[in-house]
C-alpha cells in the first residue's frame, strides 16, 4: 500500500463521497472525517434565497472546515491515515459560483489568512457523474433543502469541479467514472479503486469501474 496519510474523496453534490470515504475508511482502517452540511443553519436559506444567504453559509462551511480538519489532520496524520470525504480547497469552487464579487473579495482574505494551516491531501478520489444521475441521488437522500437544486446549478458545479481539478497538481488525483459505478453492491468496484489507491504514482490515473 503506498504511504497515503490522509486521502480525501472530492466530487459534486449526490455524486457519492460520503459513502465512498466511509468504506474507504472502513477497509483501510483509517480515520473517518465527514462534513455535516446539516449542521449548517444558513444552507437550508441559501436554497431558499441564494442572495441574501450566500456569504454566510460560505463562511459557515470554510470555518467550519478549517477547524475539523485542522483538529483531525494534526493530531492523527503522524498515527493513522485519515480518509475525508471533502478536502479544504474545494471551498473556493463554491465561493467563485455563489458570492458577488465584493463578498468574494472578502471571503477571499479570510480563505488566503487560514489556508496555510491545512496541508493538502496525500491523494484525492475524484469522483465524476452525470448531470441526471446527480439529480436523481439527491432527491433519493431527500435532504428537504436540495429538492428544488436546479440541473443549471449542478451543471456550473461540474464545469467548476472539472476546471478545478484540470489545473490542481498538489496531490496525485485518482479520477473515478461514477456512471457503472457501486461501490456499495459490488465489492469488485470498490476492490479495484483500493488497488488503484495502493499503488504510489504522481499525476492523474482513471479509473472506471463497472466499464
Amino acid at each position: 500500500m503506498a504511504k497515503w496519510r490522509f486521502i480525501a474523496v472530492e466530487g459534486v453534490i449526490g455524486v457519492g463521497k460520503t459513502a465512498l470515504a466511509t468504506l474507504l475508511a472502513k477497509k483501510l482502517q483509517g480515520r473517518l472525517l465527514i462534513e455535516e452540511a446539516d449542521e449548517n443553519p444558513f444552507l437550508p436559506k441559501f436554497y431558499e434565497d441564494p442572495e441574501r444567504f450566500s456569504f454566510a453559509a460560505q463562511i459557515f462551511f470554510l470555518l467550519s472546515r478549517y477547524n475539523s480538519l485542522k483538529k483531525v489532520i494534526h493530531r492523527e496524520i503522524f498515527s493513522k491515515i485519515v480518509i475525508s470525504d471533502y478536502m479544504f480547497a474545494k471551498d473556493r469552487i463554491f465561493a467563485t459560483i455563489n458570492l458577488k464579487e465584493n463578498e468574494l473579495n472578502l471571503y477571499n482574505k479570510i480563505y488566503s489568512l487560514i489556508e496555510k494551516d491545512i496541508p493538502y491531501p496525500d491523494l484525492v478520489v475524484f469522483l465524476q457523474g452525470d448531470i441526471d444521475t446527480l439529480i436523481k441521488r439527491i432527491k433519493k437522500r431527500g435532504r428537504h433543502y436540495e429538492m428544488d437544486i436546479s440541473a443549471d446549478y449542478i451543471k456550473d458545479l461540474i464545469e467548476s469541479y472539472n476546471e478545478f481539478f484540470f489545473h490542481y497538481t498538489k496531490s496525485p488525483v485518482i479520477i473515478v467514472n461514477t456512471k457503472n459505478a457501486d461501490f456499495l453492491k459490488n465489492p469488485a468496484h470498490l476492490d479495484g479503486l483500493i488497488e488503484e489507491i495502493s499503488l504510489p504514482f504522481k499525476g492523474i490515473k482513471y479509473y472506471s469501474p463497472g466499464v
